[in-house]
């Protein structure tokens, strides 16, 4: 199980992204980044035969979750060189050196994620000049899915119309639950009934809407969770996301409990609410795609994460954002007001990166492609692979007509379940 850890550090991203492309806070270790960015020979002709995508990272928030261990941070946090005001025209330096590291071998943009923290933090037209840059320095794809998360209570009718007229074209409302003694115990702060304020709003400017959900949260039982479910099902969002609550070391609810001031989260009690959730979007006409999301259509699927799940190139904008282009994974300084000094400076924000092998890039694909709906293709598997192939069907994690038909794996509802336990045979751990 650690070195499957290893591999989730590695790829920068937790297992779970769903609508939300942040970074665990914690750096890896790695090679020094050239300080103007550049990147092999190599890598560069890998851009034109796969999809491009972007990540935008906001690192602010009003106030940091008890549970999040993404690099986020609250105003009082913050040095000089790292102000909301400020900070759009920071992220528009890197895309600058983006482009120039990139140069004619980039395609163009294929998706755009604005992520946190809270995006919604920035004035709009802050955030569609970010998207602006974009277009200038790259280009769009005619599908071009531009997304930016929100937090239901910083948002109103006229920045979501400004965003929609600016280019976006998704929103992504942190909902997390419908009950508040859940939300007070995640240390979420919105009203319930704006998270449908919210996505109405989001609805009449012509954007796509997504919610975020989260389980397992200690003193929340399966009621609490099916009044969520059924709450954020009535709003008819195209998309939505269900994860289970990990606690992650170094946050204020690992350290709750520690102390024994709340209980972890319980396995069965997870798997139990995951069944729910399955069972009541299916039969609300959402089907899953990847182990923790559900779309109404597969045009309302989250295009940024699937590019993610699908080793292709992306290129993560602001403090400790990871990218990836050919096979090279870098990640920025994490702190604002360094990312900002540096950027200023005229060099990359580069604190570390590394060159995958081959057989990294392999771990990466079992890994992230057992956990959506089209699966792995039984010639992908290394011989190990193959190997556990019919214990998988044996013991009902993987569908075995599938794999006797398609010659694919794909998961089960019991392999959704333990999918961490298929990957471990899968790649023999």
């Amino acid at each position: 199980m650690q070195r499957l850890w290893r591999l989730v550090q590695r790829f920068g991203v937790r297992v779970d992204v769903g609508e939300n492309g942040a970074m665990p806070s914690a750096l890896p270790d790695g090679e020094p980044v050239p300080t103007d960015g550049s990147l092999p020979v190599a890598a560069l002709e890998s851009l034109p035969h796969k999809p491009f995508g972007v990540y935008l990272h906001v690192p602010f928030c009003w106030v940091r979750c008890g549970y999040c261990d993404f690099n986020t941070y609250t105003l009082t946090e913050l040095g000089p060189g790292a102000s909301v005001g400020s900070y759009a025209d920071t992220a528009i330096r890197e895309i600058e050196l983006a482009a120039r590291v990139l140069g004619d071998a980039a395609p163009a943009v294929s998706t755009v994620f604005v992520g946190g923290g809270t995006p919604t933090m920035l004035a709009a037209d802050d955030l569609v000049r970010m998207v602006g840059a974009l277009r200038e320095r790259f280009g769009f794809a005619d599908d071009v899915e531009i997304t930016t998360e929100a937090n239901p209570d910083s948002v109103t009718p006229d920045p979501l119309q400004v965003l929609a007229d600016g280019g976006f074209t998704r929103v992504s409302f942190g909902m997390q639950s419908a009950v508040p003694h859940v939300l007070h115990t995640l240390e979420r702060t919105h009203d319930p009934a704006n998270v449908g304020r919210s996505v109405e709003a989001a609805k009449a400017a012509g954007l796509a809407t997504s919610v975020d959900l989260i389980y397992g949260t200690p003193g929340e039982s399966l009621d609490d969770w099916r009044t969520s479910l059924e709450a954020a099902i009535a709003l008819e969002p195209g998309h939505i996301s269900a994860y289970a609550l990990v606690v992650e070391e170094g946050t204020k609810l690992a350290a709750q409990v520690r102390r024994g001031q709340v209980t972890m989260p319980d396995d069965d009690d997870e798997a139990d609410k995951y069944e729910l959730a399955d069972s009541l979007l299916a039969g609300a006409g959402y089907s899953w795609y990847e182990v923790s999301n559900w779309a109404t259509d597969p045009a309302l699927r989250c295009r940024h994460n699937e590019l993610y799940w699908s080793d292709a190139n992306w290129w993560g904008i602001g403090p400790g954002a990871h990218s990836h282009v050919g096979g090279v994974r870098w990640w920025n300084r994490k702190h604002p007001a360094a990312y900002a000094s540096v950027l200023a400076e005229g060099n990359s924000p580069g604190a570390g990166r590394e060159l995958l092998t081959d057989t990294q890039r392999y771990e990466e694909r079992v890994l992230l492609g057992i956990r959506r709906d089209a699966g792995l293709a039984l010639e992908d598997l290394e011989p190990a692979g193959r190997t556990a192939v019919a214990g998988l069907i044996g013991d009902g994690l993987v569908d075995g007509p599938t794999a006797l038909r398609d010659r694919r794996l794909v998961l089960t509802l019991r392999g959704r379940l333990l999918a961490d336990t298929a990957v471990r045979r899968l790649l023999d751990f």
